[in-house]
C-alpha cells in the first residue's frame, strides 16, 4: 500500500504543469528575470561573495581549531607536525577563495570597463 502511495506522489511531482507568461510590460506578455543581477557577470560575482560570506566564518573556525592542535601537541613532534599541516592547509584554502573572489571582481570590472 506504501509502495502504491509512494509511486503516486512521484508521478505527481514529476508531472507536467502549465506555465503562463507574465503580464507586467504594459500591456503586452514578457517574461521577467526572477534574479536580482542583470548579467551572467554580476550573478558569478554575487555567487563569489555569498561564497565568501559563508566560507569566512568556516576558516575562522579552522584557524582556531589549529591552534587548538598546536596547544595540544604539548611540545609533541608529530603532534606539531600536524597542526603546522592544518594550518598550511587552511592558509591554502584561504588564498584559494579570496583569490578567485578578488580575480572574479577585477576581471568583471576590466570587461565592464571595455564594454562601456
Amino acid at each position: 500500500m506504501t509502495s502504491i502511495l509512494s509511486h503516486t506522489l512521484v508521478l505527481l511531482a514529476l508531472a507536467p504543469t502549465a506555465v503562463f507568461a507574465q503580464t507586467d510590460c504594459n500591456g503586452s506578455t514578457c517574461l521577467q528575470n526572477p534574479l536580482k543581477f542583470a548579467s551572467l557577470e554580476r550573478f558569478i560575482e554575487g555567487v563569489l561573495q555569498a561564497l565568501v560570506m559563508v566560507a569566512l566564518p568556516i576558516i575562522v573556525a579552522f584557524i582556531v581549531y589549529a591552534g587548538f592542535k598546536y596547544i595540544m601537541a604539548r611540545g609533541s613532534v608529530s603532534g606539531i607536525q600536524e597542526a603546522h599541516r592544518n594550518f598550511t592547509y587552511v592558509l591554502i584554502g584561504t588564498i584559494l577563495i579570496l583569490g578567485a573572489w578578488v580575480l572574479a571582481t577585477l576581471i568583471g570590472g576590466t570587461v565592464a570597463q571595455l564594454l562601456g
